[in-house]
């Protein structure tokens, strides 16, 4: 990563003050990001061997294998050290009870956090078709003394390219009915960084507050990236992409992709505290590896040390 990442956005007035705030934002990001891993068998060494613990570690669900890889490797993983965020898949919970026993799981583990989202199976498997009903059932238990949870964070899903399922009208109203039930939101990933800044806005002016952690790839083979964009209707980027043709050419090289220059243009919004944007979430896609080299470089040319 060069010095180029501190240039500063269009329209922002150079400035020694703006390129050093500009620079602590990125920094700050870059220490702490969030990493996204799948549920795998091979996961938890991956993670044990190159991360470190003060990394956030989120743990997707898959609609095939059900909810349980995810919640055993989450175990896993605050077992050792690492603080954890679950997915919580609405689809893949039975009713209220299941939901409990998740919840007390989560609490017996030392895991603090979550994220909820309604999932990629095409229909429920019980009472939760969506994500409101499950944040909405976890509201009930926090409440039911009984039964209570002791999650601080609840985070929940922005899809500033839209989603392929629901209208951009339908996607706001859930989002600013979600926000008393959660704590932040983490957008899908994306590749253009106006797309996001414009979402940004958008959500601010519905009034919806809550502190943003943009989505972002990590450093992944190139050929990969592009199937998991098309499964997961990532069409703004690919319309980005095919009007930038040198960057099709350069995304299809071989391990060419790399995040920097999306990081590099994300410093204006990381940099302003007005904007409520946090940090990133790096979806790694099983490169966790490849991902924190990256991410310890970035580092190193930064500040000098790295991440030590």
């Amino acid at each position: 990563m060069s010095e180029a990442m501190l240039t500063p956005a269009v329209g922002e007035v150079p400035s020694v003050m703006a390129e050093d705030r500009a620079r602590a934002a990125l920094v700050g990001a870059l220490q702490r990001p969030r990493y996204e891993v799948l549920p795998l068998a091979a996961t938890a060494d991956q993670v044990q061997e190159h991360v470190p613990t003060h990394i956030p570690i989120t743990v997707t669900a898959s609609p095939r294998r059900g909810i349980e890889p995810t919640l055993a490797l989450a175990e896993t993983l605050a077992g050792l050290g690492f603080a954890v965020v679950p997915h919580l898949a609405a689809r893949l919970f039975a009713d209220e009870s299941q939901l409990a026993e998740t919840l007390h799981r989560l609490d017996e583990a030392g895991v603090r956090n979550a994220f909820v989202v309604g999932g990629d199976s095409e229909l429920p498997v019980g009472d939760f078709p969506d994500a409101v009903t499950l944040l909405a059932a976890m509201q009930r238990l926090r409440s039911d003394s009984g039964r209570g949870h002791c999650l601080d964070q609840v985070g929940i899903a922005g899809y500033p390219e839209g989603h392929p399922l629901v209208s951009d009208e339908k996607l706001s109203e859930s989002l600013a009915e979600k926000q008393s039930l959660a704590t932040y939101v983490v957008t899908q990933m994306c590749f253009d960084p106006k797309v996001v800044s414009r979402w940004v806005s958008q959500v601010r002016r519905i009034g919806v507050r809550l502190p943003v952690y943009v989505g972002v790839a990590g450093k992944i083979d190139s050929r990969k990236l592009m199937e998991v964009s098309a499964r997961i209707g990532i069409g703004g980027s690919a319309r980005f992409l095919r009007k930038h043709r040198h960057a099709w050419a350069r995304l299809l090289l071989p391990g060419a992709y790399r995040p920097d220059r999306l990081v590099r243009e994300l410093v204006s919004e990381l940099a302003e505290p007005s904007r409520g944007v946090v940090g990133l979430h790096v979806y790694t896609l099983g490169a966790v590896a490849s991902t924190e080299r990256w991410r310890q470089q970035a580092l190193d040319r930064l500040t000098g040390d790295g991440d030590r």
